[in-house]
């Protein structure tokens, strides 16, 4: 064979992913595999399953790093659910997209109500004294 057309692997080249042609970690090939098994559109660009998977290698980067300072924010060396739960509850934009979500055994943001504290001498009690 010449090496042209479908035909086998006649140069004696190795395979490069498309997930190494587009620099990510992300599998862009399985997530080909999915949207186009998924029906979410009769075609699937070329284009398509390397912008998801970046936009998705992203997302996971952003919360995995945040979820690393909250790890050790509380002296620990691996990242537990309660982790992702406080990254993605402080982090505004995460909090909105990910509103309607329940992180199993992530807990609830520490917060206790200003009505429940107990009150403070004010200025004037205090000048008095």
């Amino acid at each position: 064979m010449t090496g042209r057309g479908k035909g086998g692997k006649a140069s004696g080249k190795k395979a490069v992913s498309r997930s190494t042609k587009a620099g990510l970690q992300f599998p862009v090939g399985r997530i080909a595999r999915y949207l186009k098994k998924g029906k979410y559109a009769s075609r699937i660009g070329a284009g398509a399953p390397v912008y998801l998977a970046a936009v998705l290698e992203y997302l996971a980067a952003e919360v995995l790093e945040l979820a690393g300072n909250a790890a050790r924010d509380n002296k620990k060396s691996r990242i537990v659910p309660r982790h992702i739960q406080l990254a993605v509850r402080n982090d505004e934009e995460l909090s909105k997209l990910l509103g309607g979500v329940t992180i199993a055994a992530g807990g609830v943001l520490p917060n206790i109500h200003s009505v429940l504290l107990p009150k403070t001498k004010g200025k004037k009690a205090a000048e008095e004294v």
